[in-house]
């Protein structure tokens, strides 16, 4: 399938579409914290220029967003939580959030999730958003691409080590393994 177009942002009628593939994504890595609730939150945080998707017939396929000093594509700040979820209810989940968190670096665009359709997957959508993303660091004239993969999910690490991002240090979660759903998260790097 290579009908699809890849373009900046992401139009506002796909936001909800976009919260989903996101939590289809990601919903066992924080579905837990953020509840029953979490895809109405995450369809009010969503930046679209943090983002890039790929649609064909005016269908949301795919979306990778990234995060840079101005902002991420799942944006919001404590006050977001605790203005959605309550004072207790937000602060609890900011702290927990807080352990996913990852820095910024210098000449690196940070990947911020990526999220293809179940019928989508392995038609090439994946990588357009990838090289998409990477064009993208390099016109802001940054040196590389870098992004976390969590160890239950080999297909997405096949997928970037066949782009030729490299492996690098990998952090166990510990007992919050059980939190997330996951045991560890390694960081992948690709010059662009």
């Amino acid at each position: 399938m290579n009908d699809f177009a890849i373009t900046s942002g992401f139009e506002e009628k796909h936001r909800q579409r976009a919260a989903d593939l996101y939590m289809d994504a990601f919903g066992s890595k924080i579905g837990g914290i953020l509840g029953t609730r979490a895809r109405e939150f995450i369809a009010k945080m969503l930046q679209p220029d943090h983002a890039i998707s790929a649609t064909a017939n005016g269908k949301l396929l795919g979306i990778a967003g990234f995060k840079t000093s101005e902002g991420a594509f799942v944006g919001g700040e404590l006050s977001d939580l605790t203005k959605f979820y309550g004072l207790f209810g937000g602060l609890w989940r900011g702290v927990a959030l807080s352990v996913l968190e990852r820095e910024l670096e210098p000449d690196c665009l940070l990947m911020d999730g990526i999220c293809v359709s179940k019928d989508a997957r392995g038609q090439g959508v994946g990588s357009a958003l990838l090289d998409a993303v990477a064009d993208h660091a390099k016109s802001r004239g940054l040196a590389e691409l870098r992004l976390d993969v969590i160890d239950s999910n080999p297909r997405a690490k096949a997928l970037y080590m066949r782009k030729g991002f490299e492996e690098g240090e990998t952090s166990e979660l510990g007992p919050l393994k059980h939190v997330f759903g996951f045991r560890s998260a390694t960081t992948m790097r690709l010059a662009v």
